[in-house]
């Protein structure tokens, strides 16, 4: 049980009950450690997750698993051609008792919401989320209506399907705060997946698996504000910009990160800095999060991508190029 002063959880029980959210997913979701953490960093910075995996790796579970064990509500929208903007955002009805028309709240208004396969739908119902991202806000009929707070936006795509997709805009992919590559699993924990599949393990069924809340929306509010304190050196600042600004110069791009890509990876190292136990942001704490707040920032060139180049591999080495601070 999470420990309160009085004003609430205390910013050392917050973290502790935040770091064993990664053991409690566990129990439905074998490995994918770093996909939780990224999760975990996106809700502490109020940001939004686009989770890229091939079919069948758990980012769905995942998801559900992460909302069970921090005892969120959610709600999933599978994303589909025919899927229209007034099926995620809600919409006016007619009520014929009142001869009213009354706002009927969408799935969007819930913490954490799962957008699965975003870029199946069209762009029009891909922008029903922007507002709904950056605003945390509905608007029907010149009416805005807030979301919940926490509110996180988790969608996932298929890599290596293409057809009958709409690539989601520059304008859209900046809303996201991180971008988690969700690899295949190791062959140990792989076996261990099928043991529990074996045994009876139900995906349906998290309390079954014996997944329980360790945190909770306070334990998160405490955390955020732990973030908000921690200290950052100019030095450290200058480096996060002098990488960001390195991305905008390197041959092999296109496009490179702009200063709103500077103040999200301000913004997840410190994030990542508290997770660790420090109250203070390091050089390395931005190279932790360089690629997963960078990589959807940036574009490859044509040439480039024919040379077989990718943009973790040119991420790889700006960050060799970049001096790092003493």
């Amino acid at each position: 049980m999470t420990a309160f002063t009085e004003q609430g959880p205390a910013p050392e029980q917050a973290r502790a009950a935040l770091t064993a959210l990664r053991d409690e997913v566990a129990k439905a979701v074998v490995g994918q450690h770093e996909t939780v953490t990224g999760l975990v960093v996106a809700l502490l910075c109020r940001g939004h997750v686009l989770m890229e995996g091939v079919p069948g790796v758990a980012k769905t579970l995942l998801v559900r698993a992460v909302s069970a064990a921090l005892a969120l509500d959610h709600k999933r929208v599978q994303f589909t051609p025919d899927l229209m903007p007034g099926d995620v955002t809600g919409s006016m009805v007619y009520d014929a008792r009142t001869a009213k028309f009354e706002f009927h709240e969408g799935p969007v208004f819930t913490n954490l919401f799962l957008a699965d396969e975003i870029n199946r739908t069209p762009p029009k119902t891909q922008a029903a989320l922007l507002e709904a991202m950056e605003e945390r806000q509905v608007t029907i009929d010149g009416r805005p209506t807030a979301l919940p707070d926490p509110f996180v936006v988790a969608a996932t795509q298929n890599p290596v399907e293409y057809e009958g997709t709409y690539p989601l805009p520059e304008a859209q992919l900046d809303r996201f705060l991180l971008k988690l590559v969700v690899p295949l699993p190791e062959r140990q924990d792989e076996v261990g997946m099928l043991s529990r599949h074996a045994a009876g393990f139900d995906p349906g069924d998290l309390a079954a698996a014996g997944v329980r809340p360790v945190a909770g929306a306070e334990d998160l509010r405490a955390a955020r504000e732990a973030v908000g304190a921690t200290r950052v050196a100019p030095e450290v600042l200058g480096y996060i910009v002098d990488v960001c600004r390195a991305t905008r110069h390197s041959p092999s791009l296109q496009l490179g990160a702009s200063p709103r890509g500077a103040t999200a990876l301000l913004r997840t190292s410190r994030a990542w800095a508290w997770l660790s136990g420090r109250d203070y942001v390091t050089p390395d704490d931005v190279k932790a999060l360089a690629k997963a707040t960078l990589r959807h920032r940036i574009a490859l060139r044509p040439e480039a991508e024919l040379e077989g180049a990718s943009t973790d591999g040119v991420l790889d080495g700006v960050l060799a190029s970049v001096a790092v601070p003493r």
